[in-house]
């Protein structure tokens, strides 16, 4: 195949060493590249992930480049955990009440079945509710030539990294930290206080169990030190 390439590319004017290089450049800039999805070439996919505590603006984030990717006639497809139905079942929806069509699923791999190949653009909220294997669906989508954009809480109610977020940050071309307000001294917040007493790790809220804290106001045992206060009243 290479050397009926190279002859035909000679025919047209061009040596077999011009040929070479120039098919080595394209490659290097990345625009030879099979789309896993179909036989269409693509340039290569990327992955960009939006984190930040809990009023951050994430998912208004998230909204926002979809719409700039739909305007720029750009197939989409969002998707969103199906633990989240504190606004809407089949939207996203930020706290503001800014929203966006989306298709609820139960898992990563339930994601990666409903892609269509045309897809260009794939949105994901709360990814941090999808478990491990999205950094491996993920990964599968961008390398088939489509752009993923994640939004999702960095660290838990503890301060703790959370779900498959920190591996999705090792992984991604793109990260966009968003800070919130602290809601005890108005600096820049980076942790998701809870503020009852709860201790699952996955607690689905809003402002009525949580808020913005800066580090130096966070208190992850806060909610077990409640949890205590109602049971010891309890109990008397």
């Amino acid at each position: 195949m290479a050397s009926k390439a190279i002859q035909e590319s000679q025919g047209a004017g061009l040596s077999a060493r011009s040929y070479l290089l120039q098919s080595k450049s394209a490659i290097s800039r990345g625009i030879i590249v099979l789309n896993n999805f179909g036989k269409n070439r693509f340039r290569p996919g990327w992955v960009e992930v939006i984190v930040g505590c809990m009023f951050s603006g994430k998912t208004e984030e998230l909204i926002k480049q979809m719409h700039r990717a739909e305007y720029a006639k750009q197939s989409c497809q969002v998707f969103k955990p199906q633990i989240d139905a504190r606004y809407s079942v089949d939207h996203v929806a930020s706290h503001s009440q800014k929203q966006l069509k989306a298709t609820p699923v139960e898992s990563a791999h339930e994601l990666l079945a409903l892609v269509e190949r045309h897809t260009q653009v794939v949105g994901i909220d709360e990814g941090q509710f999808l478990g491990p294997e999205l950094v491996d669906v993920v990964s599968t989508l961008a390398d088939a030539g489509k752009r993923v954009v994640i939004a999702g809480l960095d660290t838990d109610w503890r301060g703790r990294p959370f779900g498959p977020m920190p591996n999705l940050l090792a992984i991604a071309e793109v990260v966009n930290k968003q800070y919130a307000i602290c809601m005890v001294c108005g600096e820049p917040a980076t942790r998701t206080q809870r503020l009852v007493a709860a201790t699952e790790d996955i607690l689905v809220g809003s402002n009525d169990a949580y808020e913005a804290r800066c580090r130096l106001h966070f208190d992850p045992e806060l909610s077990v030190r409640i949890g205590s206060h109602q049971e010891h009243h309890a109990q008397a």
